[in-house]
């Protein structure tokens, strides 16, 4: 459902105004950098499930490979983190396009198994190379400088970068969806087979999508490590790839800022719980989910933004007969 372009640009001049203002008004600067580089990974993601209907279970192998790549990288090699990252997004595309030309001929259960089964093989080899640290992970990857000129090592600093390039993605990607690839990407979602009638070669599309939203996914993975100075098992675990379903599913698969409001939840509860209930913070977030999957079937966004387009539609139709008596 299309929401009210005036509404629409008010609530995204709010946020990126909220996005410009958080660390003048009190929000801790490396949670909120956490939060983008997790919502720029659900909005990735989402590009592939909500917009091209491809259900992935192993998307957590783009994002943890990225994050190891680029902290090796920038550690070991003394690369600047430009080069870095760029370096995770190569690894992480050149993993998108192996999954995806082993997996993209399938469908539903089949297609998000064979997903799931590559992504443990990166696991396991995360586990065993020598260069990742096994269970104790990368740890202290500097920050440097970006470009050889800007030092990251401050906070501020590299909360402007991070929501910089978030805001660059997040364009991105609405502006694949809305061109005439990603409305071919949507018709693939809703009749392939009508697609298929048409002549379009669906397996192409579905696999640049999926390339796509991979390297998306690593940029996030790169952005994540750089932040926090490290990156871990559970960065490529399959419980990363739970996570970011529930993300997405949570605000609502095929909404723009519905993964965004997922991930802002998930990471918020997990920050602010995971110190008082331990483990239990991950039968919280369970319960939520099951709420939200029952009461707001589209997601929190989609559900919101279904409510605005049926109060749109009733004010119309109010207005109409209105217009159309009068002389």
């Amino acid at each position: 459902m299309k929401s009210s372009p005036k509404l629409l640009r008010i609530t995204y001049a709010a946020l990126l105004a909220l996005l410009l203002l958080a660390p003048m008004i009190g929000l801790y600067p490396v949670f909120v950098m956490k939060l983008l580089c997790f919502a720029l990974f659900a909005c990735a993601f989402n590009l592939l499930l909500g917009f091209t209907g491809l259900l992935s279970f192993g998307h957590a192998a783009f994002f943890g490979s990225a994050a190891y790549v680029a902290g090796w990288f920038i550690k070991a090699q003394g690369w600047s983190p430009e080069l870095g990252m760029l370096a995770g997004v190569a690894a992480s595309t050149f993993l998108g396009l192996i999954f995806g030309l082993v997996a993209i001929r399938r469908q539903g259960i089949y297609f998000a198994m064979i997903t799931l089964a590559l992504a443990q093989m990166v696991f396991f080899i995360s586990l065993q190379a020598p260069f990742t640290g096994g269970e104790d992970g990368l740890q202290g990857v500097p920050r440097g400088k970006l470009f050889g000129l800007l030092p990251l090592a401050s906070d501020t600093t590299m909360y402007y970068v991070v929501a910089a390039i978030f805001v660059l993605c997040f364009l991105a990607i609405r502006r694949i969806v809305t061109s005439p690839f990603g409305q071919v990407l949507k018709m693939i979602r809703e009749n392939e087979p009508r697609a298929i009638s048409l002549g379009y070669e669906v397996d192409r599309y579905k696999l640049l999508a999926f390339v796509l939203s991979a390297a998306l996914s690593g940029l996030a993975g790169a952005l994540k490590t750089l932040v926090m100075g490290f990156a871990t098992l559970s960065d490529v675990h399959w419980s990363m790839s739970g996570e970011v379903i529930l993300m997405s599913l949570l605000g609502g698969v095929g909404t723009f800022f519905g993964p965004v409001f997922g991930a802002g939840v998930v990471v918020s509860l997990q920050n602010l719980l995971a110190d008082k209930v331990g483990a239990w913070v991950t039968v919280i977030i369970g319960a939520i989910f099951v709420v939200c999957v029952l009461a707001f079937r589209k997601g929190v966004v989609g559900e919101l933004q279904d409510f605005l387009e049926r109060r749109r539609s009733r004010t119309a139709d109010v207005a109409a007969p209105s217009t159309s008596t009068a002389p």
